[in-house]
């Protein structure tokens, strides 16, 4: 099980982490690639095509201000790809956003909120989850670890408030 993650800048590592760790979490393999859809597309082009053949189930991409490297990836490759814009300019990632969600008909990318790594992770872990049937267990039990700490948080500020 390999999820490949790709990313812009070194710059976006600080957003992406947290997706690395999730998968890490989840017992999942983790390829991290630096390389931009403009300046470095022969290497683009490379990754997306061979991934499959690397063992790569899903590819998250993740992008900055024009935020093309999703939707290059997208038309490189027939795995699923999932974006996540990264904030990177004066206008809050609202241009990775529009960028990576207005993929035309028939090269889809499944995009996450701005600078949702996060999200992207379980998401990726999700449709894993389809082939292996581990994951949907482990996905089960987070769930319902999120749970608990959100009745364990209420009773806290319940206590605390009724002292």
């Amino acid at each position: 099980m390999k999820v490949a993650i790709i990313m812009g800048s070194d710059s976006d590592w600080s957003i992406v982490q947290p997706a690395v760790d999730v998968l890490k979490d989840f017992g999942i393999a983790t390829e991290v690639v630096v390389a931009s859809a403009h300046r470095t597309p022969d290497k683009v082009h490379g990754f997306a095509a061979g991934a499959r053949e690397r063992g790569v189930e899903v590819i998250i991409a993740a992008a900055g201000a024009a935020a093309h490297l999703p939707g290059v990836i997208a038309a490189y490759t027939t795995l699923p790809v999932i974006g996540v814009p990264i904030n990177s300019t004066c206008l809050n990632g609202l241009d990775a956003l529009l960028s990576i969600v207005q993929m035309p008909a028939g090269i889809p990318v499944a995009t996450m909120a701005v600078n949702g790594a996060k999200n992207a992770a379980i998401f990726a872990v999700q449709i894993m989850a389809g082939k292996h049937v581990e994951l949907a267990e482990k996905l089960a039990e987070n769930r319902r670890t999120m749970a608990d700490e959100v009745e364990e948080k209420a009773a806290r500020l319940s206590t605390k408030l009724l002292g």
